[in-house]
């Protein structure tokens, strides 16, 4: 066993935004601070879907109208919690088994009238056997998880 298999990502940061909005924009505009760059089809990224209900799929839409999934929605819980299932293996590509996502929690938790605390907990990398080092490598680098929580954080403030 590696060492990063049994280890969680977790980041935390505090946005300048109510509650109700920083959950909003984290899960209903998920494609307007999403990484473009991050883009796992072929044509450029369009938009980043997630559709707001338990079962719910997690999806990038290509400037080619093409979809490409990334997971499903496991729980929505607005505006204090979504889980999400993270089906993409160490090459980026969508492995449909349940049995090899991790799972990313995120939590919003009010602060003050006018800031929230977003809590992101990427966990369960195990269970995506030999990859499960790239996994974790990927989400846990500077321009993993951190970068894209910055990139919500200026976008939930504007």
């Amino acid at each position: 066993m590696t060492q990063h298999v049994a280890s969680a990502v977790r980041r935390t940061i505090t946005v300048a935004a109510p509650q109700q909005r920083a959950f909003q924009v984290f899960t209903a505009q998920l494609g307007s601070w999403w990484p473009k760059e991050y883009q796992i089809g072929e044509a450029a990224m369009a938009d980043f879907v997630l559709e707001p209900t338990v079962g719910g799929r997690w999806y990038e839409v290509g400037v080619d109208g093409k979809e490409c999934q990334t997971g499903w929605v496991t729980a929505f819980e607005p505006p204090d919690r979504v889980t999400l299932a993270w089906h993409l293996d160490a090459t980026w590509k969508y492995d449909p088994d349940p049995a090899h996502a991790s799972e990313v929690e995120v939590r919003f938790i009010a602060e003050s009238e006018t800031h929230t605390r977003v809590e992101l907990e990427h966990r369960g990398f195990a269970r995506h056997g030999a990859g499960a080092d790239a996994v974790y490598g990927s989400v846990s680098n500077p321009q993993g998880w951190s970068y894209c929580l910055d990139l919500f954080a200026k976008k939930v403030a504007a």
